[in-house]
């Protein structure tokens, strides 16, 4: 099915999960902030949020910095 993804447009399997997308992603879930159809994700529903198809998605990454 396809999603966008941060702006560009991506297949993933049915009924993944944001978990799912993550591991796909190679992306710690502690690191990052999800929004799908521009609601926040919280990480303890992570696993249980399936993407459907066209949802958008935003993950955005933590970076350390000075």
């Amino acid at each position: 099915m396809e999603i966008t993804l941060n702006g560009k447009l991506r297949e993933v399997a049915v009924a993944t999960t944001v978990t799912g997308l993550l591991e796909e992603l190679k992306l710690h879930p502690l690191r990052v902030a999800v929004q799908v159809n521009l609601d926040i994700i919280k990480r303890d529903r992570y696993e249980t949020v399936e993407l459907k198809p066209g949802d958008t998605v935003e993950v955005l990454t933590f970076m350390a910095g000075g």
